[in-house]
C-alpha cells in the first residue's frame, strides 16, 4: 500500500487479515501494512530525536520497574505527540483498535506505544508482554522502520510456543512496513542481537483494568 492516506476499506481489509490470523494461530505478520510514506516519515522522525530523549528500557511495571542490561539493551521514547508522523501512527492504531473490537469483540480500551532503538549489539531476551491473569495488555504490536535490512543484520523478532518454549513459531526480519501483532499473554518472544542500528515501534492494546481502588493504566 503506497498511498498517503488510509480509507475505511484499507483498515477493514487489514483488520480482517489480522483477525483471521489471531483466530487461527494467535499472531499475524503483515508485510507493507502501512503506507510507505507514513513509514518513511516515522523513520525520519525517530532519526531526528536527540540522544538525550531516549531512555534505557526497563523490565516490569509500576513499582517493580527496573533496568537490567542482561535482559534488554534497547532505548525507547514514548509516542505522545499529536502532530506529524506520530499523529498518523496513533490515528492508525485507533482505527485498527476499533476494527479488531468489531471483528473479535476484544474490548480493547486504550493503546500505548514507543519508538525503540537497538544499537549494534543490543537485544531483548525471551519474555512475555503480559503474565496470564496479572496484566491487562491484550495485543502486542510491532512496526518496523528500517528501509533496508538483510539477514546478516540480525535483530529478528522470534516468537516461541508457550507450551514448548524452545520451539520457534515465527522469525520476523525487521524490514520497514512489516507489522507484527500477537496475543500478549500467549507468546514468549525475543529480539536477537542487532548488527546495526535498528528502529521500530512497539505498542500494546489494553483492556480497562480500573476498579474502585485502582485507576488504569497505572503510573
Amino acid at each position: 500500500m503506497n498511498t498517503k492516506e488510509f480509507v475505511p476499506a484499507d483498515i477493514e481489509r487489514l483488520g480482517s487479515a489480522i483477525a483471521d490470523d489471531l483466530r487461527s494461530r494467535g499472531f499475524s505478520i503483515q508485510l507493507g501494512a502501512l503506507p510507505t510514506q507514513w513509514v518513511d516519515e516515522l523513520y525520519q522522525t525517530v532519526n531526528r530525536l536527540q540522544p538525550q530523549q531516549f531512555k534505557t528500557a526497563g523490565v516490569g511495571r509500576a513499582n517493580q520497574h527496573q533496568t537490567d542490561e542482561n535482559i534488554r539493551k534497547d532505548q525507547i521514547v514514548w509516542i505522545e505527540s499529536k502532530e506529524g508522523a506520530q499523529s498518523n501512527w496513533l490515528s492508525f492504531a485507533g482505527s485498527l483498535q476499533r476494527e479488531l473490537n468489531r471483528q473479535l469483540l476484544l474490548g480493547l480500551f486504550s493503546f500505548e506505544s514507543h519508538f525503540a532503538h537497538y544499537a549494534p549489539g543490543a537485544f531483548y531476551k525471551t519474555h512475555v508482554d503480559a503474565f496470564k491473569g496479572q496484566a491487562n495488555r491484550v495485543l502486542s504490536v510491532v512496526l518496523y522502520l528500517n528501509p533496508e535490512w538483510s539477514d546478516a543484520d540480525g535483530g529478528e523478532l522470534v516468537l516461541y510456543s508457550d507450551a514448548e518454549p524452545h520451539r520457534e513459531l515465527c522469525k520476523i526480519r525487521p524490514l520497514a512496513g512489516t507489522l507484527a501483532v500477537f496475543l500478549s499473554e500467549e507468546f514468549p518472544h525475543e529480539v536477537k542481537p542487532s548488527k546495526r542500528d535498528r528502529y521500530s515501534i512497539a505498542g500494546w492494546y489494553r483492556v480497562n483494568g480500573s476498579s474502585v481502588n485502582r485507576v488504569d493504566p497505572p503510573a
